[in-house]
């Protein structure tokens, strides 16, 4: 999973891609498991374009999605976000998610 810049990001919503994008902060013990279980995820379903944003960064992303915590897992389809996931649960959790949103 690549760390994304802004320019990345805003290029991938011009180009109305759908994908995945994780925000996390660095030193959040919860973002460090639910980012494992996304690479997980996402060696399982590598069709699907997959960022990671370090929200410290990027705080008025935060602000324009109205991310209420993280770790988050935004859901874009044809560079609009369509949903928001907070609680991981489990890799076959995640799995089930993604698959019903792509």
């Amino acid at each position: 999973m690549d760390e994304w810049s802004r320019e990345k990001l805003e290029g991938f919503i011009e180009n109305q891609g759908s994908g995945l994008i994780y925000l996390y902060t660095p030193f959040c013990g919860t973002c460090q498991v639910a980012g494992k279980m996304l690479s997980v995820a996402e060696e399982l379903i590598p069709e699907i374009a997959v960022g990671r944003i370090n929200l410290n960064y990027m705080s008025e992303l935060a602000r324009q999605w109205e991310v209420e915590s993280v770790p988050c897992l935004v859901f874009l389809q044809e560079g609009i976000m369509v949903d928001k996931l907070y609680a991981f649960q489990s890799v076959p959790f995640l799995l089930q998610k993604i698959k019903s949103c792509f």
